[in-house]
């Protein structure tokens, strides 16, 4: 049963069997800290609200996942792909997500303090009311992006 929900859910079968078992531990219980879940297919997965605090998600696809109000501090979220994800409120604080695509995600009221975004694209994404106090930005691509203040960032 658990695997037909893995399925259905998207995840990337075959996942290697220390990551498998991360995965099912998220998905089963909304919670994964430090887990390895580093290349996992969690494409339209349905997570809000989960403690991923400190997880491996580097190129992991996560577009469109919800991940709304979900503890991402400290993760590893190096080339994700979170492409148009619902990332409302969403705690980012100290994580790296350096060349992630954050295109057209939704980040509005997100916590990135001190996140590391060096070339991350958020072209169209929201991040109106979002904290981007002391983030890193360098070469961060905000075209068409509604900023904290509303504004909407150059092309």
């Amino acid at each position: 049963m658990m695997v037909a929900g893995l399925i259905i859910l998207g995840v990337g079968v075959p996942v290697l069997a220390e990551r498998k078992s991360d995965v099912e531990r998220l998905i089963s219980t909304n919670e994964c800290q430090q887990c390895d879940l580093s290349s996992a297919n969690l494409a339209e997965a349905k997570l809000e609200g989960a403690d991923l605090l400190g997880a491996n998600l580097q190129k992991a696809n996560l577009r469109g996942a919800n991940l709304k109000g979900a503890d991402l501090s400290s993760a590893n979220l190096i080339e994700a792909d979170l492409s148009g994800a619902d990332l409302r409120d969403t705690k980012f604080q100290s994580t790296t997500l350096r060349k992630a695509n954050l295109k057209g995600a939704d980040l509005s009221w997100s916590d990135l303090y001190q996140a590391f975004l060096e070339e991350a694209q958020f072209n169209n994404a929201n991040l109106l009311n979002a904290n981007l106090n002391n983030a890193k930005l360098q070469g961060t691509n905000f075209c068409g992006a509604t900023m904290p203040d509303g504004q909407k960032g150059e092309c």
